[in-house]
């Protein structure tokens, strides 16, 4: 028998480690790792770590902690610092390399890591340069995409 803190611990590591969208999508992953669930349950997991669902870039959306989720406002002032500091891109298999005007890359590096992207594994900002991390390798057209329209005028 697992205990209900067992469970919630899992529940969050499952929903920073992966897009989660759906209650139901919930239950059968934590069923399939013997932690049988009723949707109530799940339910009621839910409420108590206070998840909220966040836009995953695509039109999608999944669970996430509370502290994941900018607001609105929030991502559009990210896709702002994006439009205006970004100069240009490119990848090598997992790796993408973003090119920006002097002094903003740590603040395009933070608006990548607070929009949480599922394919990044992680970014590191210099004064020019941010290096981004993908994983898997086949996800840097997907980064690339979510970069193209975070630098787009939309």
């Amino acid at each position: 028998m697992t205990s209900k803190a067992e469970r919630q611990r899992r529940i969050l590591e499952l929903v920073q480690s992966r897009v989660v969208a759906t209650q139901e999508e919930l239950a059968e992953l934590l069923a399939g790792e013997g932690f049988p669930v009723t949707q109530a349950t799940v339910s009621r997991d839910i409420r108590e770590l206070q998840l909220v669902k966040v836009a995953t870039g695509d039109g999608r959306y999944r669970y996430a902690p509370p502290q994941e989720a900018p607001s609105p406002v929030r991502i559009d002032q990210l896709k702002r610092i994006c439009r205006e500091s970004i100069l240009g891109y490119d990848a090598s298999l997992n790796l993408v390399v973003i090119h920006t005007l002097p002094a903003t890359a740590a603040s395009v590096a933070e608006a990548i890591d607070i929009l949480h992207f599922e394919e990044v594994l992680g970014t590191l900002a210099g004064e020019r340069t941010v290096f981004v991390v993908i994983k898997p390798p086949e996800a840097a057209g997907r980064f690339l995409a979510r970069l193209a329209d975070l630098t787009s005028g939309s």
